[in-house]
């Protein structure tokens, strides 16, 4: 498994694999070029395979080396360079954080502070699902991933996650989630949450993040950037990418894609290979 066939061309290289309800597989290589600050609604797993990675986190700036992996927690702020002019590439998987809660049979999040973590120390399988991430995913092989990075999270957490004193909603909160992502572009206020869960705001608000990793609202803009992605993909124009996807205009559109993905939209389209 290498990438090393995407580095010496200046800029950034983005290649899609198979991926499944929940799953997004990539590999990518920076050669002159870097992600801005950025943070993801997913946990986001992966290995360099070529040149040094450097990125900030929690703080502090982290280099991950060849063979090592690094673990990022969703709605965690980051960045990523190359720690040297070769530059770097990498294979990663983005993992909802619902299909991990539903791994760990309904419990909390784990959070992994340390984020680089040594070959040795992951399970092989996980580094085969890389290997292979043209192959496509069937449903029994999407609960395999999902089990491997539950417990992959849950060996490197920081600590045991613990349950909140009031447990939350789970099916409540998930009808919300659900009404959100069937149409992300439109317009759904609190109200409506309120009605198809049956809770009042505040607890929405309060306990969306602990089950599913984030806020509602960015939740919402995850998805409709979802929905740019796939359309800059099919080649759609920017401004009516933004508007078909729920955004004010393009300007909006482009603010939130590069806080999520260190990219603009056009750098990310233009990065696809």
């Amino acid at each position: 498994m290498t990438t090393e066939h995407l580095l010496g061309v200046a800029g950034s290289r983005l290649r899609f694999g198979c991926g499944a309800a929940g799953i997004e597989r990539l590999e990518a290589a920076l050669v002159g070029a870097a992600f801005s600050p950025h943070r993801h609604d997913t946990y986001a797993i992966g290995m360099t395979l070529a040149g040094v990675q450097t990125f900030r986190y929690r703080g502090e700036r982290r280099v991950c080396l060849p063979g090592e992996w690094h673990i990022l927690h969703p709605d965690e702020p980051h960045d990523g360079a190359a720690g040297g002019a070769e530059g770097f590439g990498y294979r990663i998987l983005y993992v909802d954080p619902f299909l991990v809660r539903e791994a760990l049979g309904g419990g909390p999040l784990p959070f992994v502070a340390d984020p680089v973590v040594r070959p040795q120390r992951m399970h092989p399988a996980l580094a085969g699902c890389l290997r292979r991430m043209d192959e496509p995913l069937d449903e029994f092989a999407r609960l395999e991933v999902a089990l491997l990075v539950a417990a992959a999270l849950t060996r490197h957490a920081d600590a045991p996650p613990r349950d909140a004193a009031t447990r939350p909603a789970v099916e409540a909160l998930t009808r919300v989630r659900e009404l959100i992502a069937a149409d992300p572009a439109a317009g759904h206020t609190l109200a409506d949450c309120e009605r198809v869960s049956g809770l009042d705001r505040w607890t929405i608000a309060r306990q969306f993040r602990a089950v599913f990793g984030t806020s509602p609202t960015r939740f919402r803009t995850m998805r409709r950037l979802d929905l740019v992605r796939r359309a800059l993909r099919q080649g759609t124009p920017l401004t009516e990418a933004a508007l078909a996807a729920g955004f004010a205009d393009q300007s909006h559109m482009t603010r939130m894609f590069k806080r999520a993905y260190g990219l603009t939209p056009g750098e990310w389209a233009a990065a696809l290979v």
